[in-house]
């Protein structure tokens, strides 16, 4: 059928709505084309449909830059230009937010990526034999199948060459029965690509031989520093295995080295995460400042200048208890409620809070919470503007207001966004 697409919305498809009404998703489109699309799946009131034809194109349409886009699950938007990315992103976010019931809400600023490839200081990749030889890749679009590539743009250069050299040692009697054994891969690099580390993801060890493999990979790749095993059980828990040389790396920003343990989470794009910590941090000062969800510190090391206390609270406070102490730092390994229930009952009462949680967003609990404890200022960091509408409207709803509203493109060429809120009395 022939559909003309109305807008983007969330998870990278173009809207478009059939005679009869009905509401069919279609990827791979822009706002404005008329394409060709067939119903691939019917759902109650709508359908996912495939592209056949771009019939009449936008003008922003331009070519991709990966020869698996398309096929690969990762990228959504390659066929976009980079602003035009940006702003559907940009729209997006604005109606996510005003559908939770937000409608007062500031202009928002864009933040765009200066390079919009090979951003991307981590990725993760599946390692499977096909054809009789070792092959790494990602899930085929839609599905749990795994697709071999050959190449990855919008990661770090260092990254693709440790897939490579982990592919080349595997081929050779050193490093083959731990390539074999593994079922993943991931790998993290330094901003400057100056160094590198790896996990491998097995059902089992097959044994020794991983320092030898590792030597034999730091051969080809001089930057890999340290490398470590992580043993799948049932239900994908995991235990951690042999490990090699260093536990982590150290990553700068603005300045500042954060010691990153091995698998740690760390903000993803190199290029923009200086202007993000700028967002939260920069020009902020006061008495106290909490840090919550705070990972390996990246913005309580920022807010630590200017305020005369940081608490940087963590449940996996490993690498925060190492690198995050001295004069006005205190470092809490517990949960963001667990924290809050007991700043509740002792009435502390910070000058800011800023707060960076998991996809899945602070919650309503954690908003009653941060209600009671009524600091004058918030940041709110979000990487899924669904459950950021939903936790904003709680705290609106609790006598806050959207203050300033950013857009920060830490994943070019892919459908998420970041987002920088700042909320205040």
């Amino acid at each position: 059928m022939r559909l003309r697409i109305e807008k983007m919305v969330y998870g990278g498809a173009g809207l478009a709505h059939e005679e009869a009404g009905r509401a069919l998703f279609v990827p791979f489109t822009l706002p404005g084309e008329v394409v060709e699309a067939r119903v691939v799946e019917e759902r109650d009131g709508f359908g996912e449909a495939a592209l056949v034809r771009v019939v009449e194109g936008s003008a922003d349409r331009v070519g991709p830059g990966c020869v698996h886009f398309g096929d690969c699950g990762g990228c959504h938007y390659q066929h976009g230009s980079y602003g035009a990315q940006l702003e559907i992103k940009r729209g997006i976010l604005v109606e996510t937010l005003e559908r939770a019931g937000l409608v007062e809400l500031p202009t928002v600023r864009v933040h765009g990526s200066g390079e919009a490839w090979k951003y991307r200081n981590r990725i993760r990749l599946r390692v499977a034999e096909v054809d009789g030889e070792l092959r790494v890749g990602y899930l085929r679009r839609g599905s749990a199948e795994f697709l071999p590539v050959r190449m990855c743009p919008i990661a770090a250069p260092l990254l693709w060459r440790g897939a490579e050299a982990l592919l080349k040692v595997g081929a050779d009697a050193i490093g083959s029965k731990w390539v074999r054994a593994a079922v993943e891969v991931e790998f993290f690099a330094a901003a400057d690509e100056s160094r590198l580390q790896m996990v491998l993801f097995v059902e089992r060890e097959p044994g020794k031989g991983f320092d030898a493999m590792c030597l034999k990979m730091q051969e080809l790749v001089p930057e890999l520093v340290g490398a470590g095993v992580m043993v799948l059980g049932p239900k994908r828990q995991m235990r951690a295995g042999v490990t090699w040389g260093a536990e982590g790396l150290s990553y700068e920003v603005v300045g500042e080295k954060y010691w990153v343990g091995r698998g740690s989470f760390f903000q993803v794009n190199r290029w923009l995460i200086p202007e993000l910590v700028g967002l939260v941090a920069g020009g902020r000062k006061g008495l106290i400042a909490w840090d919550l969800y705070a990972g390996v510190g990246l913005f309580s090391r920022a807010l630590a200048k200017n305020f005369s206390e940081v608490v940087a609270v963590e449940a996996a406070g490993g690498d925060l208890a190492k690198s995050f102490k001295g004069k006005g730092k205190r470092a809490v390994s517990a949960t963001t409620v667990e924290f809050l229930r007991e700043a509740v009952l002792q009435r502390d009462k910070p000058a800011l809070v800023v707060m960076d949680p998991p996809r899945a967003g602070v919650g309503a609990e954690v908003c009653a919470l941060l209600a009671r404890v009524s600091a004058k200022e918030m940041v709110y960091i979000s990487c899924d503007p669904v459950t950021l509408g939903r936790d904003l409207k709680a705290l609106v709803d609790s006598g806050y207001r959207v203050a300033e509203l950013h857009l920060v493109d830490l994943f070019p060429q892919t459908f998420h966004l970041e987002s920088v809120v700042v909320l205040r009395k």
